[in-house]
């Protein structure tokens, strides 16, 4: 069954993932907990299909507070999907964009781009990098290697970046076949790189407790004691959030 058949790819990607990119995500969880210990943000960024990363771990029961989802609509599928590959092969939009928000050196940039080939994702990390942001990037290396660059420099996201998180799918994303039917289907980005992103903030966790600091977690809205925990949140930490 396909349905059993994409469960597998996807357990054998994720497999693969964790074993090969274990020190990367922990680099980049050294960076993330440096940042909410310096009393700072995590900045996560994508395009398209991209920004459900950064709406995973924004503004959500059991996530980190100091997480600011960069979700401009210009690079949303939202009204209309095809102004978003507009947008996001559009040089110079994303350092602008970054101008608008509360930025610091002491802040982390998470960047995904599954291609990396795209200027948005190109000029957000450059942009990030002249702040004296470090700039994490999840890009898979086997979709980026079979591309070429859409940015001026001819640089891709992966080779801009402080640290890189090689997502593990195939070039293309899509992995299934069918027999009478021309080309793959079912991607397997999304699923890979939510866990990963999760698991980043997961050790971002353990390394601010290991720290001696209790990092600041919102509680589930929907419990009796959720308002006020978050409310008390949302005060220190709106003003450099922009999409509180």
């Amino acid at each position: 069954m396909k349905s059993h058949e994409y469960y597998d790819v996807v357990s054998q990607q994720l497999r693969k993932q964790f074993d090969d990119e274990a020190d990367s995500i922990q680099q980049s969880a050294q960076h993330c907990a440096q940042s909410v210990l310096d009393d700072r943000v995590i900045h996560v960024f994508g395009c398209g299909h991209s920004q459900i990363f950064a709406m995973e771990v924004f503004y959500r029961a059991g996530g980190l507070v100091p997480v600011n989802a960069l979700l401009t609509p210009h690079l949303a599928l939202f009204p209309k999907a095809k102004l978003s590959t507009y947008q996001e092969r559009l040089e110079g939009f994303s350092q602008e964009y970054l101008a608008l928000e509360d930025t610091d050196p002491r802040d982390t940039m998470i960047i995904v781009s599954i291609s990396g080939r795209n200027p948005a994702g190109v000029d957000m990390a450059l942009a990030a990098q002249e702040i004296g942001m470090k700039v994490v990037a999840l890009v898979s290396e086997e979709f980026a290697s079979s591309t070429t660059s859409r940015h001026s420099s001819g640089k891709n996201l992966k080779d801009v970046a402080d640290v890189v998180v090689d997502i593990k799918c195939v070039s293309g994303d899509a992995v299934l076949s069918a027999d009478g039917l021309e080309g793959r289907f079912c991607g397997t980005s999304t699923v890979l790189g939510v866990t990963v992103i999760e698991s980043i903030i997961a050790q971002t966790v353990q390394n601010c407790v290991d720290a001696g600091t209790i990092p600041p977690i919102y509680v589930s809205a929907n419990l009796d004691k959720g308002d006020a925990i978050n409310a008390a949140h949302i005060a220190k930490y709106s003003h450099m959030i922009s999409g509180l």
